[in-house]
């Protein structure tokens, strides 16, 4: 594995390696994925993702599994005690946003069958493969991601910019960013 080409991105740290090949541009298609890179992108905002990656199982366990109706159930108690739990990030707005995001998200299934079948309207229902010869040329947003947020934000969802949203798009395979020399590329 270490002889393959790899987007510049994933360097040489194990964590960020096995996020790259095993995840990262791989279409999605399971609402609670969604939900959780939802609220891990939007943690991430301001901050570097290797910190998120690294705090994951952390958010896992506080955010019960990223069990989206529990999150939504969320009271000022477990505020509280997220709020004071040194395994993720304690920023007030960020824990909040999930919950209400949680409870938006349950609109969008509740309207839609699925977060599945709403989200990847916003591609066509097929991801979108990119040509990117460098990570230079990527995009921190797109239209496509405009149009996301724009929705999101009408919602209700918060944390939910062009940018996070183009994040998003990338973490659950709704863009194939992957470089093309990248092994990942063809898959």
């Amino acid at each position: 594995m270490a002889d393959l080409i790899r987007c510049a991105w994933a360097g040489n740290d194990p964590l960020y390696i096995a996020y790259h090949d095993e995840e990262w541009g791989i279409p999605v298609h399971d609402d609670r994925h969604f939900f959780e890179m939802l609220c891990l992108e939007g943690a991430q905002a301001g901050l570097a993702w290797i910190t998120i990656l690294r705090k994951r199982e952390n958010y896992r366990a506080a955010f019960d599994g990223f069990d989206v109706a529990t999150v939504a159930s969320y009271g000022d108690a477990k505020v509280a005690a997220l709020l004071a739990d040194p395994g993720i990030v304690r920023n007030r707005l960020k824990v909040n946003a999930f919950i209400r995001n949680a409870r938006a998200f349950l609109a969008v299934q509740e309207e839609f069958g699925s977060f599945d079948a709403y989200i990847w309207r916003f591609v066509g229902g097929a991801p979108i493969v990119n040509q990117w010869r460098s990570l230079r040329e990527l995009p921190a947003q797109t239209t496509e991601a405009g149009a996301m947020s724009k929705d999101l934000k009408q919602r209700g969802f918060t944390f939910v910019g062009p940018t996070i949203c183009y994040a998003f798009m990338q973490a659950c395979g709704l863009v194939n960013d992957h470089v093309i020399d990248c092994f990942c590329y063809g898959r």
